[in-house]
């Protein structure tokens, strides 16, 4: 089975990213918390026994904190987040990949274990989905493209996660939950964050 990892990554930019978390604390600050969820998300991925692909928002960088070595790099391509995602996906099948599951880079939570267990999840269900505390998940995997689950959608709102459930029930997918995260994305998450980096 050739197995997949997706990861959506902002291009590091001033002003561009984490805007409600930099809404408090300003646009430096945010920048700082997010180059940090970026180091993170290397740590917790970068030596996985799958292939690594990071969409970039904006445009590829070849030479950043992704190692060429490690991780491939693509662009992300839609209107919305659930177009995005689906056109990655749709891609990363397109190469010939069995099992995918995507993530962001705002989960301090996440880990290296709790990713390769989902794959292994796959095994025995349709979908496997990590449900975040705002309402939405941190990490959406499966074995074959439905479109449903990324259509319809209003995303960054706290009913995404069960919705997208309501979906796999409509399809007849089964669905294994992982553990519920925190996503870094106001001021109020940063103190999870600091002290899971402790």
């Amino acid at each position: 089975m050739k197995q997949a990892l997706i990861i959506f990554a902002k291009n590091p930019e001033v002003g561009k990213v984490k805007t409600r978390l930099a809404a408090s604390i300003g646009n430096e600050a945010a920048l700082a918390v997010y180059h940090q969820l970026l180091l993170h998300t290397v740590s917790a991925t970068e030596y996985l026994l799958v292939d690594k692909f990071v969409f970039y928002s904006d445009y590829i960088q070849q030479e950043d904190i992704w190692c060429n070595k490690h991780y491939f790099k693509e662009l992300q391509q839609g209107i919305d987040l659930g177009e995005r995602m689906k056109n990655a996906f749709a891609l990363i099948f397109q190469k010939g990949y069995d099992k995918i599951a995507i993530i962001g880079t705002d989960c301090p939570g996440l880990n290296a274990e709790i990713i390769m267990n989902t794959f292994a999840c796959l095994q025995y269900n349709d979908v496997a989905i990590g449900p975040a505390e705002d309402g939405g998940y941190y990490l959406l995997a499966i074995n074959k493209l439905h479109d449903e689950l990324f259509e319809g959608i209003k995303w960054s709102t706290d009913n995404v996660f069960n919705i997208t459930i309501s979906k796999c029930d409509a399809l007849h997918l089964t669905h294994y939950l992982l553990p519920v995260l925190n996503d870094v994305d106001e001021e109020k998450d940063l103190q999870t964050f600091k002290l899971q980096r402790q």
